[in-house]
């Protein structure tokens, strides 16, 4: 007699796929993800001393071959104010760029005279069902205390989403003071921010003494300040206007396995020096704009670690980028890629013959400054792109020397087998009838930096493919 042997292989079958399934590979956990963040400079709590003249010529490193410009001289003395001496030449609130060529900007706000909220106002790239906010007192010579912190949803100018909000704690505490020279991560808040939602970080600072701030101050993003301890307002009552980013110096958001950040490293053209105030038109928001929109990329955010007048070799805007690379660009939450926009900095003042040149350095010199950056990423598994140095002739500190010593970065970029690839901003924003400048309607004005059309071809000219591998 024939048995049905139909019941006996369901069962087995059953069996076999709960011990395959019991035996799979367990899901990836989420993980913290930078969505927004700026790179901090010291700046001073008060006037600054006033420059007077350029500052003092430093002859060629010995084993450089670059010459020293005739305009190397004697240098002018510094005359300064009735205050402390800037840190890294930057006050409070001011711009690394000058002024006279973008929009007024708000007074001068000296911090720690009286109880304060500041409201900042920060444009993320990718959203998540909770955040956290990373708060900066590593150029403070003081403690920091922030006696209250909150996050929300901004609605526009100082109004906030009462809903799509939460105050932040420290270690369960709502007060924290950070020690000089460190940073302070919040506690995870349950607070479910939209992809390319604009938020606001409300802190509280009490009457203190503040000595030196940690703010990035080219935001071109307009945020506030209000008297006393208002973190939780719907609506600032008369707030003044401020255009920097005092003591808060990134967002996390928790995400899947797969998603990953892009760090854009640079000087004022990735920080978006002269970009339309509010509107979110650097080059790297445009990146972030089109990383989202594609499906293959979408769970990538964009981190803007630029800072205006930064430099490969020699500080003066903050630290050289050799001094803040490990902590601006791989010590990110979820970093993956590095894209590197810099050096035209260390060619302008070089090789300035219309002001006074100082800190030479040769291409060698800076080429050896990229493999070093290149290096130090590739020892964390990061992958680095280099972009090619845009146009500058024309602008005030150009010279022919220095656009050779371009021109030599721009062909190392192209072909060496250093890096993991290269994104051509020169070609994207060159005049093709004269290579060495802009186009027309990518100048700026300043020869300099890009405008915002010019911003937006440097970010559509990104391969996207190159965040998939």
């Amino acid at each position: 007699m024939r048995r049905n042997i139909l019941p006996s292989l369901l069962v087995l079958l059953a069996f076999t796929a709960t011990t395959a399934a019991s035996h799979a590979a367990p899901k990836p956990p989420d993980h913290w993800v930078g969505t927004w963040a700026a790179a901090p400079v010291s700046a001073n709590n008060g006037p600054a001393a006033v420059r007077v003249g350029a500052p003092p010529a430093v002859a060629s490193p010995a084993n450089s071959a670059a010459p020293v410009p005739a305009s190397a001289q004697t240098p002018t003395p510094v005359i300064g104010m009735d205050a402390p001496a800037p840190a890294q030449g930057v006050a409070a609130d001011q711009p690394a760029v000058p002024a006279a060529l973008g929009p007024p900007r708000p007074p001068q706000i000296i911090y720690g005279t009286a109880d304060t909220t500041l409201r900042e106002i920060v444009h993320i790239s990718i959203g998540g069902p909770q955040v956290r906010v990373v708060f900066t007192n590593e150029f403070g010579t003081d403690p920091l205390t922030i006696g209250a912190a909150h996050i929300a949803v901004s609605q526009g100018d100082s109004t906030i989403n009462l809903v799509s909000a939460a105050g932040l704690t420290f270690g369960g505490r709502t007060m924290v003071t950070i020690p000089p020279g460190a940073l302070m991560v919040s506690d995870p808040a349950e607070v479910k921010v939209p992809a390319g939602s604009d938020l606001a970080i409300s802190l509280f600072l009490p009457t203190q003494t503040i000595t030196h701030l940690s703010q990035h101050g080219g935001a071109d993003q307009t945020s506030y300040t209000a008297p006393g301890n208002v973190v939780g307002a719907k609506t600032l009552d008369s707030p003044t206007e401020i255009r920097s980013w005092p003591f808060v110096k990134g967002v996390d958001v928790k995400v899947p396995a797969q998603g990953a950040v892009v760090v854009a490293f640079g000087d004022s053209i990735t920080d978006g020096a002269y970009a339309a105030v509010n509107q979110n038109a650097r080059w790297p928001d445009e990146f972030a704009r089109r990383l989202l929109a594609n499906p293959k990329t979408a769970d990538i955010g964009v981190l803007n670690e630029g800072i205006g007048g930064n430099r490969i070799l020699h500080d003066n805007t903050g630290p050289s980028a050799l001094a803040r690379f490990d902590r601006d660009a791989i010590a990110q939450a979820g970093v993956k890629y590095i894209i590197i926009l810099e050096a035209i900095n260390d060619i302008g003042h070089a090789y300035d013959t219309a002001g006074r040149a100082y800190d030479v350095v040769s291409a060698d010199d800076l080429i050896a400054g990229y493999v070093q950056m290149v290096e130090r990423a590739h020892m964390h598994g990061l992958k680095v792109y280099m972009a090619t140095l845009t146009p500058y002739v024309g602008a005030k500190y150009q010279s022919d020397a220095g656009e050779e010593v371009r021109k030599t970065l721009n062909q190392w970029i192209r072909t060496t087998d250093k890096i993991d690839g290269f994104i051509d901003f020169d070609k994207a924003t060159a005049d093709p009838a004269h290579p060495d400048t802009f186009l027309p309607a990518y100048d700026h004005g300043d020869h300099l930096h890009p405008s915002d059309p010019g911003y937006k071809a440097m970010g559509d000219a990104i391969d996207l493919s190159l965040f998939t591998k």
